[in-house]
């Protein structure tokens, strides 16, 4: 069904958050919704996601609605992962619920799965989706920022340093097993922060050879203790798996493991998440005044752009491998 055709002009939007939350999340609900408002625009909040798309988990957004949750950590909203959206009936009982709420566009907060699923739903029914980044990963294609990403990376940093405290007290090498399964910019950014000594991240399969070295020359010639940052992962078995082959290699070190977990979700955003996460969801609403659909906004060299769903979903984000270079020269 052409619902563009259909609706005229842009009176009502929807706003949701979608997959892992990230901080920010609310910020950016707070910016679409009084944006959209100025706009002389009517604004309805989806919860829990997709899911709550589908079941028409609908609530009329106010200016007052989204005052003190600037400041606030994951969202407001609610997130939620639905197997049920990803199946055609699914979205056809999505496509229904925005249909009889009288909602024109639909702005989501989220990754490359929120976003996939919006541009089926564009091209299934025609409706205008524009995408805001959010995810600590900032593994996003077209964008050099994702909202999140610097929140969660302050958070790995602070609690790091802390574990250097007790590593460099008592003499231990500790691996950190920190978010980013499939992206490493976490793992990469936090352990140069944090002068890791080693830093194993799924894009790069070589860093064993370099934790190999470390263990068997840096280590006992002139460190009393270590820190190795790890990207999650079911490849290498992630932080525990490799602490247990080095305990098995080298059994007079004292090897402990340390896993950040969901705390590297939480948290009060940064104040570039904030401002950041602000001018997204004020160029949202811009795009789709201007009649834009299957986009995201991103941000390249600071500036504002928009990119097409299908190259940010289908398009890889590459890591800078010279960052590898310098934190091995950081610990010559």
């Amino acid at each position: 069904m052409d619902v563009a055709g259909k609706k005229g002009k842009l009176k009502k939007i929807a706003v949701f958050t979608s997959g892992g939350d990230a901080p920010g999340m609310n910020a950016a609900i707070r910016a679409v919704t009084r944006a959209a408002l100025a706009n002389k625009l009517k604004v309805v909040g989806i919860r829990h996601g997709y899911q709550g798309m589908i079941a028409g988990d609908f609530v009329a957004l106010r200016a007052s609605d989204v005052g003190g949750i600037l400041h606030l950590g994951g969202t407001v909203l609610k997130t939620a992962r639905s197997a049920e959206f990803r199946t055609a009936e699914g979205r056809a009982k999505a496509f229904h619920q925005l249909l009889k709420a009288g909602i024109d566009a639909v702005v989501v907060i989220g990754g490359d799965g929120s976003f996939t699923g919006a541009l089926l739903m564009s091209q299934e029914y025609n409706m205008p989706f524009v995408g805001i980044p959010a995810t600590i990963d900032n593994d996003m294609y077209g964008t050099d920022y994702t909202i999140g990403y610097e929140t969660a990376l302050n958070t790995v940093v602070e609690a790091v340093d802390k574990i250097r405290d007790t590593a460099r007290s008592h003499g231990r090498i500790f691996f950190v097993e920190v978010m980013g399964h499939e992206a490493g910019l976490i793992a990469l950014n936090s352990g140069i922060a944090c002068g890791a000594e080693v830093i194993l991240i799924p894009e790069k399969k070589d860093q064993h050879d370099e934790l190999k070295k470390f263990l068997a020359r840096g280590y006992k010639k002139k460190e009393s203790s270590g820190i190795v940052i790890v990207a999650e992962g079911e490849e290498t078995g992630g932080a525990m798996k490799i602490a247990d082959e080095v305990r098995h290699e080298h059994p007079d070190l004292d090897v402990r493991v340390s896993i950040l977990g969901h705390i590297q979700r939480g948290g009060s955003p940064t104040a570039k998440d904030r401002i950041n996460a602000t001018r997204m969801g004020v160029a949202a609403i811009e795009a789709l005044l201007d009649d834009q659909k299957s986009i995201m906004i991103g941000l390249e060299n600071g500036k504002l752009v928009q990119v097409p769903f299908n190259k940010a979903v289908k398009l890889n984000h590459s890591i800078d491998s010279n960052l590898l270079d310098i934190q091995k020269l950081m610990n010559y």
